[in-house]
């Protein structure tokens, strides 16, 4: 009995600090991507959504596929999930505004 509280003790000791150091980690590639993006804004490295692209996303959340516009700014971009929705949300503002 005590050895199966003893592993279930080290199983929880190991899965809390495996979720820390994910978070850390996380963090360190957030603080990195703004490192890089303020990088390539100061030599000039142009942006992945153009004029076209980002008119392209608002069509697609004024006709509704909102979804859509999240799934092809992620194609292009390659960033998360999350992070997508959140630029689709902020742009949509502008198409809820007109």
């Amino acid at each position: 009995m005590n050895s199966n509280v003893m592993m279930i003790i080290i199983g929880v000791s190991i899965l809390i600090i495996l979720v820390s150091i994910i978070s850390q980690l996380r963090n360190d590639m957030m603080r990195m991507k703004i490192t890089l993006d303020k990088i390539a804004k100061k030599v000039g490295v142009p942006d992945i959504i153009t004029k076209e692209v980002k008119d392209e996303l608002l069509t697609l959340i004024s006709e509704g596929k909102k979804i859509q516009a999240i799934k092809t700014y992620r194609m292009l971009t390659g960033i998360g999930l999350k992070e997508a929705k959140e630029y689709i949300d902020e742009i949509s503002i502008d198409v809820n505004d007109k």
